[in-house]
């Protein structure tokens, strides 16, 4: 659990400045869950530039709470939370100085969004917080007043767990709240799971990731596992304690962030989905009269392939197919071996390249069709699925035919700038994994929305 705060101060000395506002954002890595927002008297003076940089002056702050009167409160809503905030050193240290004050020994762990934006998000301008979410498209009201920067610092964090593919930030969380080192019964868990599309965490005691997988209902599928009789199932029983999830809304992205975080964590119960997840792909080769003839093979990392399957069945169901929907010819495409024509040539639905009386260019402008259609190499491209929330999107960005990775983008503000774009997606690996996973979901969801760039 985390408490996202900002606090505005009257600014002067050293340690003598005191709080003129502050707010506290309860947020559990997925949802704000309890917020506390209030105007603090001072009992001191303002500084006239931070009078006109936050609008707050002493006129506003006269008839506010003083500290020790929110002091409880703050206390009670960071409990058992780290404390995140951008540059988390000055608003802890301003916030340590006022329980000081009043003769109380305040202590919490801190995370510093500064800190982890120039580490996930590594090349940017500016990490001040204003000219960061702007060059990210996170829309912030209320600049430099507590509620705002707070809530943008809430958005900015969101956006840094899921840069996060080594869930270092979830690991550490886990380490540092002695509460969810308890050995938790399995109801317990499965009771506070959403049933949505998302990657899930299984962690041992020490905050260890130990299993990764992904699911179109999370609570259902670990459900799955608790109650599973095989060796696999009772070696997770018997050392899960609890499990972190991140939503994703898209199963696409899903499949990416598991097999990504897969490599990158190398769960020791993960060690079948770290090879490859396909065995055959669809080839081509042009032959002595000039026709391109398609084969479905064995895969071979060392050919370059137009698109991979799962096995051997899957790519003859999408050749069979590929034959009638672009009007192929079975001789050509490698499923009916003869040294004469074709079958459908026999029952007028092939145009004849078995036997050389369609001409190699007009056949060869079908294939083609069907290669375009089937591989986004040299493509620049968006493609754009289901967000984690009614108002978003998620994009999945491929340049030059390489896949850059993903992101999320609100439909309330419109990513229509390339640089934009990138700098909210979440870089990952492109490899044969990631082609496979991405070319296997286009077959299968044609509706999808692509965006050509």
């Amino acid at each position: 659990m985390y408490a996202i705060l900002d606090i505005e101060t009257t600014g002067g000395k050293y340690n003598e400045e005191g709080i003129t506002e502050i707010a506290i954002y309860k947020f559990n890595g997925h949802e704000v869950v309890d917020q506390f927002i209030s105007l603090v008297n001072p009992e001191r003076e303002i500084q006239p530039f931070v009078v006109n940089l936050t609008g707050i002056n002493s006129n506003m702050l006269r008839n506010a709470p003083k500290f020790y009167e929110v002091a409880k409160r703050i206390v009670e809503i960071t409990e058992d939370c780290i404390l995140v905030a951008h540059n988390a050193q000055f608003d802890y240290r301003i916030l340590c100085t006022e329980f000081r004050r009043l003769g109380f020994d305040y202590q919490r762990k801190t995370l510093c969004s500064v800190e982890l934006a120039k580490t996930l998000i590594p090349g940017q301008p500016s990490y001040s917080l204003g000219k960061l979410v702007r060059s990210l498209g996170i829309p912030v009201t209320d600049r430099h007043r507590a509620s705002g920067d707070a809530l943008a610092t809430v958005k900015l964090f969101k956006l840094l767990l899921n840069k996060d593919t080594t869930k270092s930030i979830i690991q550490k969380s886990i380490r540092l709240n002695p509460k969810r080192q308890l050995e938790p019964k399995h109801l317990d868990i499965i009771a506070n799971l959403p049933a949505i599309t998302g990657v899930y965490y299984m962690h041992k005691q020490n905050g260890d990731i130990i299993y990764i997988g992904k699911s179109n209902n999370i609570k259902k599928r670990i459900n799955q596992h608790f109650t599973g009789t095989n060796a696999k199932s009772k070696k997770l029983q018997a050392k899960v304690t609890s499990v972190t999830y991140e939503a994703t809304g898209s199963e696409l992205v899903a499949l990416l962030k598991e097999s990504e975080e897969i490599k990158k964590v190398k769960p020791m119960h993960n060690r079948a989905l770290r090879r490859s997840i396909f065995t055959h792909a669809l080839y081509t080769f042009t032959d002595e009269q000039g026709y391109i003839n398609l084969k479905i093979d064995i895969a071979d990392g060392r050919k370059k392939n137009i698109t991979t399957f799962s096995n051997r069945q899957s790519g003859k169901s999408f050749i069979t197919k590929a034959v009638d929907d672009y009007n192929l010819c079975q001789k050509l495409c490698g499923i009916y071996k003869t040294q004469t024509s074709c079958f459908n040539y026999e029952i007028k639905t092939c145009q004849g390249a078995c036997i050389q009386k369609e001409l190699p260019e007009v056949y060869n402008k079908r294939v083609q069709a069907l290669i375009e259609k089937n591989s986004y190499s040299n493509k620049n491209m968006v493609i754009i699925d289901k967000g984690r929330e009614i108002d978003e999107r998620s994009a999945i960005l491929i340049e030059n035919g390489v896949f850059k990775g993903v992101g999320f983008f609100n439909l309330n503000y419109q990513i229509n700038n390339i640089e934009v774009l990138k700098s909210i997606i979440t870089l990952m690996q492109n490899n044969r994994d990631t082609q496979h996973i991405i070319q296997s979901y286009l077959r299968k969801n044609k509706r999808l929305k692509i965006v050509e760039f």
